[in-house]
Formats: structure tokens, sequence, C-alpha cells
């Protein structure tokens, strides 16, 4: 096993070729015009699903928070409390409220930009 070793470490790298073997042509080595097209076509394929679902999932948080506030509402009405669904729905200042909801865009909330 040690003979091996050695005569694989001092056996000489072959060298690479510089050219092509005679009889191939650089079309015949590249993916030419159609590996093109084809790798352009999944790339934009890929960042059309990924708008697609982030679309899908901007969707799905806000009817999440429309349903807490349709619940809100529901329960607030049920125990016979005319107060506002949301902490800040009878309030026009900005400050009341502002760090409680999430924004739609789904950001953590003011300060995070």
């Amino acid at each position: 096993m040690h003979s091996l070793l050695i005569a694989l470490a001092t056996s000489p790298a072959p060298a690479p070729s510089p050219s092509l073997r005679p009889g191939l042509t650089q079309d015949q080595v590249t993916p030419g015009l159609l590996g093109f097209l084809l790798t352009a076509f999944i790339v934009v394929l890929t960042a059309l699903l990924i708008v697609d679902m982030v679309r899908r999932i901007r969707r799905v948080r806000y009817r999440a928070q429309v349903e807490e506030e349709r619940a809100a509402a529901a329960e607030a009405a049920s125990n016979g409390t005319n107060t506002p669904a949301s902490p800040d729905a009878g309030d026009p200042s900005p400050e009341r409220g502002a760090g409680t909801r999430p924004e739609v865009n789904g950001d953590a909330g003011p300060g995070t930009r």
C-alpha cells in the first residue's frame, strides 16, 4: 500500500490539452443556443413561480388578519360591549396602536425599513 502511494505521488500529472481533439468542433462541446434558451426559460419560469408564491402567501396572511378582526368584532358584539374592534378604529392619530398590528406586507412594524 505504501509503495502505491509513493508511486502515485511521484508520477507526473497529465497536462491538459489546450485544443480540441481532431474531429470535434466548438458546437459539439458547448451547450449552444438551445442550451442557453432552455436555461433562460427555466430561470424565467422559476422567477414567475416565486412571484406567484409570494403573492399567495401575502393573501393568506391578509385573510388571517381579516378573520382575526372579524372574530374580535363578533366576540365584542356577543359580550354586548360597544367598543371598536381594533384599538385604533376610533382614534385618528397614528401613534395609538402603531406597534400592535403588523403591516400588510409582512414587515414587523414601523422602524424596520
